[in-house]
């Protein structure tokens, strides 16, 4: 009988739906286990052969039907290695999302998840089904009994207190995770605490990869059975771990093992909006970015964000000054783009602008002049930019936070325009700290100092700030913070010292701008409570609470 255990786990990204393409890849990881690092055992994520979320092409019989074929294709390759393959397994009219032990040629045994997660963003009770008979899966690997449990059963005790009860003295967990900011500690506390609760070491393995709105960081972790953790492994990085796990001592040994140089919060949050960008441009088959770049801290963000994500060659970015355009937001937008390497092209809005007003002048001429006329401004800038983006190619990022999004301070049309928000879910403080850090790391300034230290304005009238129409950020975001992320009620809000009048206004901008964004493009999720398919109200909403 062996002493120790040999486990490669693939922290790697499989697209959702190309099935074809994640079966040949996962062959190929699997002979690559083999030889190159002779693993006892090769693990994949979560619904690996599938991608995840696959959302309702499993409502879809071929593609149910390919995903069988899939797998066993796959097993029949496997041999002189065992392998683990997360995948969505049919069975008459229900679906399980199932890992499948694959040796010797065969399926040997499938595990069917018993927990199945339906809040924030998962919708698993929608497509799956709990298999009654909740069986455990434990195999025996060159003489250790392996156990294994997928993603969300591990934050309940039974799943993997009854897999070790039935001998299994290290247990395996392939994961579809998302990042969030602040849920690592969480998650690495559940683990020693799990693992001091059986006794049993853990392998914890996360799918990597940004899919639509949601980015996978990986940042997989083992964990020795006194609940000793190791250093958790680069998030956001496609690669391989290898770990050697000791019968005698119940401790992992990494054998291969890339973890992180810098989990601060800050580090995480903007690489997994590099990720986010990438990843969509990359499987939407996107080469190139265009942006509108006003002089403004979010532009000027989006801007460094883009050049990290896809490199200056492959982002255009475009000034588009008007009558109201002050000269040093041409001048910050000139500057940036000159030190990172970026083209900048100026197409002037005042002729188009002024064409608008003609055409209108004899129906509004009984009107003041208002918002509909800064509107106009910001949506023949998203025309613009949409044209180009059509003539040319690339895709058009949009550059608002969470923060406009939530009250509605945004054009629809205008400069929500675009197909990826990469700022959606960050507050404007929060853009403002991003932007800071980032200015401290790598080869020097990329955002302006000028432009993080300007008072935040739309330029769309005459003096304009931000603060004209809205509290300050750090009051508006607070307010935000508790009434979308922690879902406060509008007295708590008060009863933590917010003036009722700021409070029932910001409640109310949230209230009526969800018809925005009902219809604003996808952004890569880094908070605990995302707009989009996390937070998903009603347009038509009665409740005043």
């Amino acid at each position: 009988m062996a002493n120790s255990l040999r486990i490669a786990l693939a922290q790697f990204d499989f697209p959702v739906g190309d099935v074809a393409g994640n079966a040949r890849r996962i062959q190929a990881f699997i002979e690559s286990a083999r030889t190159q690092f002779e693993a006892d055992v090769v693990v994949f994520p979560e619904l690996a052969l599938s991608g995840y979320p696959p959302e309702d092409l499993l409502y879809r019989p071929g593609f149910l039907r390919d995903c069988e074929h899939a797998i066993a294709d796959i097993a029949s390759s496997v041999h002189g290695i065992v392998a683990v393959v997360g995948w969505p397994q049919a069975a008459g009219s229900v679906v399980y999302n199932a890992v499948s032990v694959l040796r010797d040629g065969v399926i040997a045994q499938t595990y069917r998840k018993r927990e199945l997660p339906n809040y924030a963003v998962f919708d698993e009770r929608r497509y799956f089904e709990v298999d009654p008979d909740r069986e455990d899966c434990v195999f025996e690997v060159n003489g250790t009994r392996v156990g294994l449990i997928i993603c969300e059963d591990l934050w309940f005790a039974e799943p993997i207190a009854s897999t070790v009860a039935a001998g299994a003295q290290c247990v395996l967990v392939p994961n579809a995770s998302p990042f969030e900011r602040d849920k690592h500690a969480q998650r690495d506390a559940l683990l020693a605490q799990r693992a001091r609760e059986t006794g049993a070491g853990i392998a914890y393995l996360n799918l990597v990869g940004g899919q639509d709105a949601l980015v996978f960081d990986g940042a997989s972790v083992v964990v020795d059975a006194d609940g000793t953790a190791s250093p958790a492994a680069a998030a956001f990085t496609d690669q391989w771990l290898v770990v050697d796990y000791n019968l005698t001592t119940k401790r992992f040994q990494p054998v291969l093992w890339q973890d992180d140089g810098d989990e601060s919060r800050d580090a995480l949050a903007w690489r997994a909006i590099v990720r986010g960008i990438r990843d969509y441009c990359g499987k939407n088959g996107f080469k190139n970015v265009w942006l509108g770049l006003s002089g403004g801290i979010d532009s000027s963000m989006v801007l460094s964000l883009a050049v990290d994500a896809l490199g200056a060659e492959n982002v255009t970015a475009v000034r588009m000054p008007s009558r109201y355009t002050a000269d040093l937001s041409n001048d910050l937008a000139q500057a940036q783009c000159d030190a990172l390497g970026v083209r900048l092209m100026a197409l002037p809005i005042e002729k188009p602008f002024q064409a608008y007003l003609d055409t209108l002048a004899e129906t509004f001429a009984d009107k003041p002049v208002d918002v509909t006329e800064e509107n106009l401004q910001s949506r023949i800038r998203g025309a613009m930019l949409m044209a180009l983006s059509n003539k040319f190619g690339g895709l058009l990022l949009t550059t608002g936070n969470k923060s406009e999004y939530a009250v509605g301070y945004a054009t629809i049309y205008g400069d929500m325009c675009g197909g990826y928000a990469p700022l959606k879910d960050l507050y404007k403080t929060e853009v403002f700290a991003l932007s800071r850090w980032r200015n401290t790391v790598g080869t020097g300034e990329v955002i302006p100092s000028a432009v993080i230290d300007r008072p935040p304005s739309a330029e769309l009238r005459d003096n304009q700030k931000d603060q004209d129409s809205l509290p300050p950020y750090d009051v508006l975001d607070g307010v935000l913070m508790r009434y979308v992320d922690q879902e406060q009620s509008r007295d708590e809000i008060v009863a933590a010292g917010y003036a009722a009048e700021i409070v029932d206004r910001v409640v109310k901008l949230v209230r009526i701008a969800e018809w925005k964004r009902h219809q604003a493009a996808p952004g890569p999720k880094v908070s605990r409570r995302a707009f989009g398919r996390e937070r998903r109200y009603p347009i038509t909403n009665g409740y005043r609470g």
